[in-house]
């Protein structure tokens, strides 16, 4: 099923998450006992297959996509997966249009694989959704090795730097670089001090 979902994501030239980045997101969202999830990027619903496979059984995978064919292709991963309608909320619309209007505190895991340009303003999102103890987690944060080649200086590999840098200066936040695929960068969010 997911190699059909691969393939879809082909045809519509989008890049799916890898096995190894999919075990890692299945594993975060079991480790959390996942009701909440929300995904920055849809795809053709690959790694939203993944998370919803480690989520606790009646949880719910909000998924925000800017391209309307990608979500039609995604819901179809969803239906050929067997996943019931009532487990995903999928929102079309540029991400950082819908993020706002998200509960804050309400989600477990947020997991980015959208825009890169935008992953540092993904991040501010995300650390005002994700419940003390949620976990972000951003796609391809090693690039193909550009991010510590200080020579690549491109939008998207200056944006990754970005939010790699305030990942680790952020006190909220244990972070953690998964060799896995391109590189996922996760952070758990810490428990306010009382």
């Amino acid at each position: 099923m997911l190699a059909t979902a691969r393939a879809r994501a082909v045809e519509a030239g989008c890049t799916p998450i890898g096995a190894g980045g999919g075990a890692a997101l299945r594993f975060l969202a079991a480790m959390l006992d996942a009701r909440a999830v929300v995904e920055v990027g849809t795809g053709t619903g690959v790694s939203g297959v993944w998370m919803l496979r480690g989520m606790h059984p009646d949880g719910v995978l909000t998924s925000i996509e800017a391209e309307a064919e990608q979500m039609r292709l995604a819901k179809m991963t969803y239906a050929d997966a067997g996943v019931a309608v009532t487990r995903t909320r999928t929102i079309l619309g540029r991400a950082l249009d819908v993020l706002p209007r998200l509960t804050d505190g309400a989600y477990d895991l947020v997991f980015c694989d959208a825009d890169k340009r935008e992953y540092p303003d993904y991040l501010t999102e995300a650390l005002r959704l994700l419940r003390p103890g949620g976990v972000v987690a951003f796609d391809n944060t090693l690039r193909d090795g550009k991010v510590a080649d200080p020579a690549a200086v491109d939008e998207e590999t200056v944006a990754l730097r970005a939010v790699a840098d305030a990942v680790r200066a952020d006190e909220r936040l244990v972070a953690s670089l998964l060799p896995v695929g391109d590189g996922l960068l996760v952070a758990v969010r810490r428990a306010e001090p009382a």
